[in-house]
């Protein structure tokens, strides 16, 4: 497991799954270790993927100052990355809440990034969150779903702030609600640091009128890859944030929800793959 030097002098580890040439991959949660991207259904057989564990994740340490844990200050992490690997221009994979923070990192360094994909990412950093309205429309797609009427109430309840989080909603990150789906909703507790996820959010770390005006100039490749089910982002929403990115492309992966890989890794690994060159 290597082990890197932040700017503020923070132990941060990465993970290298397969080889080849490097693709650097963010993780979402927010503030999730990486552990739970696994290969990311098999991309590894094409790319060497090196996955960032966030400062206080995974086998990264806890930084002196909570403070840094937001958003844009990670930023600082993801150059130092960049920099121990020796990489003059690199591709990028983030996941979800890691979607703003790759965001935030192309704004800031336009030239460092040759190809970025977005998986499932909900564009905070655009000023464009999923909104309540947008999670429940999703869900009703999933009406026809056995377990669809003892999860909806609890989902409901709990994007109107009325309720806690429940188990019972899980299937609706999933396009598909198996063993492998609910093998990873187990883990997800155990490998999030929540009270480093509040900092990550914070509205001072996002300027989205800022950033949008960075990454009009932003030359980099970008897929912007939705999945059909998923109600963070919704297609249409990825589509949106697509549209700020001067060369994105959008992709929705059909009976897809939060997590594609899971859901159908072949499809997952041959969009991305020919994306990024290898297919």
């Amino acid at each position: 497991m290597p082990i890197f030097t932040a700017y503020d002098g923070t132990p941060l580890a990465h993970h290298v799954r397969g080889e080849g040439e490097p693709l650097v991959v963010l993780p979402g949660g927010p503030m999730r270790a990486s552990a739970y991207l696994g290969d990311l259904g098999g991309l590894a057989d094409h790319r060497r993927l090196v996955l960032l564990d966030l400062r206080g994740t995974g086998d990264s340490a806890v930084p002196a100052d909570p403070a840094t844990y937001r958003c844009d200050r990670l930023v600082d992490d993801v150059e130092a990355l960049r920099v121990h690997l020796g990489l003059e221009r690199m591709d990028v994979l983030a996941h979800s809440a890691g979607g703003s923070l790759a965001l935030l990192y192309a704004a800031r360094h336009p030239t460092r990034v040759r190809r970025l994909v977005l998986v499932t990412a909900t564009p905070w950093a655009l000023g464009m969150p999923a909104t309540a309205e947008d999670r429940l429309a999703a869900a009703l797609l999933r009406e026809d779903e056995p377990w669809f009427e003892e999860a909806y109430g609890p989902f409901r309840a709990w994007l109107a702030g009325t309720g806690d989080y429940d188990p019972a909603f899980a299937p609706f990150f999933h396009g598909r609600w198996d063993d492998t789906a609910r093998a990873h909703e187990a883990r997800g507790d155990e490998e999030t640091n929540d009270e480093a996820a509040d900092v990550f959010l914070s509205p001072e770390a996002f300027d989205p009128p800022a950033t949008r005006a960075a990454l009009a100039r932003c030359t980099a490749r970008v897929l912007v890859l939705a999945g059909e089910l998923d109600g963070g982002p919704r297609p249409e929403l990825a589509r949106r944030a697509a549209r700020v990115l001067p060369h994105a492309e959008v992709a929705v992966q059909q009976g897809a929800g939060h997590y594609p890989w899971l859901d159908d890794p072949r499809r997952f690994v041959h969009r991305v793959a020919a994306f990024l060159g290898d297919g």
